[in-house]
């Protein structure tokens, strides 16, 4: 079966696209199965430290994460295309048996579990990715993978909700719960993912070649590009910090703004998601990698307009709660999607030297949580007072306008050195 399948792709490569996007945009989603369903409860009335339980297992978890993104930059860019597959299944395995462990374990002693549960998974969009890099189609598929992470941390929420409401299992199981709905399909969806098969010669002169990247060549593709690499990193952790705030507090929100309907998640996300899909998968029409370059920091930058702009227009009542998260989640999405799929994509094609997507982005990324897990810890020590809504308020005012400046220069940094690489 696996040479037929592969084989097939191999003869009609019109089919690989269409393909790979969905297997791969499966397969993230059941991992966030093993990642997010314990954020649809509140553990309410228990606390740790003077601190909220679920803050304390947030922070603990994306610690775990952090450190996977850090871990990252070294293994997921040396990693070479053999036995990706069950690299994955390696990786969740260890975080499903995490959950275990936390639904077994006595609190506080379980916050543990959720730190080790964190440290797997951070790795797995890396791998994931590596599948569709390097290609002439890459937005479209990297736009339908990115999807998941929008569509589906609403739905395996809105599972955990539901397994919790009508199913009556605690809070403390409904995470490895959750997990194990999931588990059989990502075991399958892994399998089909390791039937891609690897990019065409079209592809590699369209798109440059993509490989394993070595300690001297990282630290060489980073001392040619630090200005305009710090100018993205700072970017991209500001939207890291409010989407993930976003994310992980959602339902606090919700339950703020007065509603506590486990759709919610899930009727908020579907908009956002096919907005950043459709715009994402225009991209895949523009040759030019450096106007494709140009088009995607417009992108981001309207994105950080749109989160700020739409803030303001609920907080004078112009619009309702729901249409201001399904905006503001819009202009978030506009700028995290496109760096989680072409922005490093172009770059690397414009810029014309093999590298890979996976070390970028781990740079980028472990910065960001790392500024995720600082935002966490200075809202429950700095600013414990300050409601969850009122604060992710004021923190996307703040967002917007550093995302719009960093963005700007990133722009004209990269628009003059890579003109002046191709005279």
């Amino acid at each position: 079966m696996n040479s037929q399948i592969k084989s097939k792709l191999t003869s009609h490569p019109a089919l690989v696209p269409i393909y790979a996007a969905l297997i791969a945009f499966f397969t993230y989603s059941c991992m966030y199965a093993f990642r997010k369903p314990f954020t649809a409860a509140t553990f309410d009335g228990l606390y740790l430290w003077g601190l909220k339980y679920k803050d304390v297992l947030i922070i603990t978890q994306l610690i775990g994460y952090t450190l996977s993104k850090f871990l990252g930059i070294k293994l997921v860019a040396e990693m070479k295309s053999k036995n990706r597959g069950r690299n994955i299944i390696l990786l969740v395995a260890f975080a499903a048996l995490s959950l275990l462990f936390f639904a077994v374990t006595p609190d506080p002693y379980n916050i543990v579990f959720l730190f080790l549960n964190g440290i797997p998974l951070g790795m797995v969009w890396g791998i994931v990715f590596s599948f569709l890099e390097g290609r002439k189609a890459t937005e479209f598929m990297g736009a339908v993978l990115a999807v998941s992470f929008i569509f589906s941390s609403g739905f395996v929420k809105s599972v955990g909700k539901w397994l919790m409401v009508s199913q009556e299992i605690s809070q403390w199981w409904m995470p490895i719960a959750t997990a194990m709905i999931f588990a059989l399909p990502m075991l399958l969806f892994v399998y089909l993912l390791e039937q891609v098969p690897l990019p065409t010669e079209a592809d590699i002169a369209q798109r440059t070649l993509r490989q394993p990247m070595q300690s001297e060549e990282r630290k060489a593709y980073i001392r040619a590009y630090l200005p305009g690499i710090i100018a993205l990193v700072v970017a991209y952790v500001a939207l890291t910090i409010i989407r993930d705030f976003r994310d992980n507090f959602a339902a606090d929100i919700w339950q703020e703004l007065g509603q506590n309907n486990a759709a919610i998640f899930t009727a908020t996300e579907v908009p956002v998601s096919l907005a950043v899909l459709g715009m994402m998968s225009l991209l895949m029409l523009v040759k030019d990698n450096l106007l494709a370059l140009q088009i995607n920091h417009i992108i981001v930058g309207l994105g950080f307009v749109l989160a700020g702009v739409s803030t303001y227009l609920f907080t004078h009542g112009y619009i309702s709660a729901f249409q201001w998260m399904v905006f503001n989640g819009l202009g978030l999405y506009m700028g995290y999607v496109p760096f989680n799929v072409v922005f490093f994509e172009r770059k690397i094609a414009a810029i014309g030297k093999p590298a890979n997507v996976g070390f970028l982005m781990y740079v980028a990324d472990s910065f960001g949580y790392l500024g995720s897990v600082g935002i966490l810890l200075f809202k429950n020590l700095g600013s414990g007072s300050i409601s969850y809504s009122s604060f992710f308020i004021d923190a996307i005012y703040l967002v917007s306008v550093i995302g719009i400046v960093f963005m700007g220069f990133s722009l004209l940094y990269f628009n003059r050195k890579i003109k002046s690489i191709h005279g």
